[in-house]
């Protein structure tokens, strides 16, 4: 049996590496008791955070949802300067990394891995920002609404904020979940299904019902976190990323809602999740996700058992929450686990931020002012046609504006849900709930997060899902309306 001074020098060895080996550490009793009640205590914090909604001022949400938005309307417009001062603040920091900075230094390695396109990305970026947080700060300038729009700069900028406060707080947060046997605890219990449906580990599902609950960007934090812990492969770490991360129920309810479904909420969210599943089942098994490497980060090669899983057996739920308790006693404390996970939060902010707003605000200057999401969008009506889409003409370049931002397909029709048939309403809106990758949110967090994802890959995978996705929402659609 290991002694205490044992057990907690291979706390981050175990941390770092898979369950077989937290199956291997033998804990005394008193030992267990204490990674029992560690587990218990931060889970229970972590559920209260993520997932019991509370009603405050007649408001009922989550208190991350609460945090993050009072976060937001206390700064209000201080917030929005400190957003564009880091993006400025990133582009000096990029020029000095690639100029003037020693080799080997803390910001010359930051930048290593980005190329001079980055410096560009991050400029426009950089205009960008400062041009709204001008135009709010001194209306009488007269910038031009193309980029401050309430449509363009606006709506950026709203989002920009949203991603500010819920990555810091995401990530002091995410510990809970990840270093003290949460995600073991129910990883264990769901491998079964999950490796064989869509040849991931059960604590995939954790990355998913946070998505779901909270945001999707704190879910790709978590699939970030647990790549370079060592739990999730490559190939794991992309479909995981780009097929679990969904939209929130809250920002759901909120793009429901503009379709003029809220009647029909639950049918339209559940079968957006059904849909989801089914694409992702697809997904793992088609290029480019099936091309994905099977190494974890630090190169290992994962096992042909490893792939396999667990099956269902008596002990699955000791063995649950054995690992549960293991992990739990063996995790760092509370201070050095969410410090170290708000230190990997805050890297990625600038970075984050930069490419949102280009990204961004570029892709809803081009839905908004161009025909070019209706010339693209012409390519899907035939296949809309032959599965008796309603309204296919509107329908088609709805479905494709959903790549710059997931709320446009739904603010497209918003005018006019009196005339548009309720078939292909709800068909738009599951598309966009499930598309998962919209370039104003969660491909840049996927790109500036250490996941091994290219911004090319997201784009053909946008499409990939959508085609998916298509004929499967058309089949409840019929079935349902």
């Amino acid at each position: 049996m290991s002694s205490i001074n044992e057990e907690k020098s291979i706390s981050q060895e175990f941390l770092d590496d898979t369950d077989a080996k937290l199956d291997n550490i033998q804990l005394s009793r008193p030992n267990y008791i204490n990674g029992l009640i560690k587990s218990l205590i931060f889970t229970a914090i972590a559920a209260l955070f993520f997932f019991v909604p509370i009603n405050i001022s007649g408001s009922n949400e989550i208190l991350f949802g609460f945090i993050y938005n009072y976060m937001i309307d206390l700064f209000g417009i201080f917030g929005i300067w400190l957003v564009s001062l880091i993006i400025i603040g990133n582009v000096i920091a990029f020029i000095y990394a690639k100029t003037l900075a020693k080799e080997n230094s803390k910001i010359k390695n930051y930048y290593k891995t980005e190329s001079t396109i980055y410096l560009v990305v991050y400029i426009i970026g950089a205009i960008y920002s400062l041009m709204y947080t001008l135009h709010v700060t001194f209306p009488s300038l007269g910038i031009s609404q193309v980029f401050v729009g309430e449509d363009t700069g606006g709506l950026m900028s709203a989002i920009s904020l949203a991603v500010f406060w819920v990555i810091p707080l995401g990530s002091i947060l995410i510990p809970f979940f990840v270093s003290y046997g949460a995600i073991n605890f129910i990883g264990t219990l769901v491998t079964p299904i999950m490796r064989p449906i869509f040849k991931v580990p059960g604590k995939s599902a954790v990355d998913a019902i946070t998505s779901f609950l909270t945001s999707s960007s704190v879910a790709v934090l978590i699939t970030s976190k647990l790549y370079k812990s060592n739990i999730y492969t490559v190939k794991e770490s992309t479909l995981i990323a780009t097929g679990f991360s969904a939209v929130s129920i809250g920002y759901a309810a909120v793009v429901i809602n503009t379709a003029g479904l809220m009647d029909h909420f639950f049918v339209v969210y559940i079968t957006s999740f059904i849909i989801a599943l089914f694409v992702a089942m697809i997904a793992v098994r088609i290029p480019p996700i099936s091309r994905k490497s099977n190494d974890y980060f630090n190169g290992r090669a994962q096992t042909d058992q490893e792939r396999i899983g667990e099956k269902y057996h008596r002990g699955i739920f000791k063995s649950a929450t054995n690992r549960a308790v293991k992990q739990a006693y063996t995790a760092d404390n509370f201070f050095k686990e969410t410090g170290r996970s708000l230190r990997d939060g805050l890297a990625v902010l600038p970075k984050v931020l930069g490419i949102l707003f280009t990204v961004g605000v570029t892709c809803l200057i081009i839905a908004e002012y161009t025909s070019f999401f209706d010339i693209i969008g012409i390519v899907f009506v035939p296949l809309l046609n032959l599965l008796q889409i309603p309204n296919a003409m509107i329908v088609a370049p709805a479905i494709i504006m959903g790549i710059a931002e997931m709320f446009l397909p739904v603010l497209m029709i918003a005018d006019s849900i009196d005339t548009v048939d309720i078939g292909a309403r709800y068909f738009i809106t599951v598309i966009s709930m499930v598309q998962m990758i919209f370039f104003v949110e969660t491909a840049p967090v996927m790109l500036s997060t250490g996941l091994r994802i290219k911004a090319w890959e997201l784009v053909v995978l946008f499409f990939q899902r959508t085609l998916i996705a298509i004929p499967i929402a058309a089949i409840f659609m019929h079935l349902l309306f």
